[in-house]
């Protein structure tokens, strides 16, 4: 059996380069990449600590997380192929469209 501090180290690595990517990049492609993979480090953390505990709670919430998660892809990825469309561009400096 793995130790959980295994499942938190790796989940820690993927927190810190979804993180990254998100602050220092201008694509939004791969910001909304970043953002998957924070979202799965916290799953590795809900299932690791739902094992540990032997309870489900956090196995169901992690369902609901992934789900959440694909809706999200659905609907950035719609708004960015309207977006270049539009202005033939996906750079996250570029989206001033809603700005005042």
């Amino acid at each position: 059996m793995i130790p959980i501090g295994h499942y938190l180290f790796v989940s820690l690595a993927l927190f810190i380069i979804g993180v990254i990517g998100v602050l220092t990049r201008r694509n939004v492609i791969i910001i909304l990449m970043s953002i998957e993979l924070i979202l799965n480090a916290v799953n590795i953390n809900l299932v690791a600590f739902s094992r540990h505990w032997a309870n489900v709670d956090g196995q169901i919430f992690t369902l609901f997380i992934i789900t959440d998660a694909a809706a999200e892809a659905a609907v950035g990825l719609g708004i960015i192929i309207a977006f270049f469309k539009n202005r033939e561009t996906v750079l996250a400096d570029e989206m001033d469209l809603l700005k005042w």
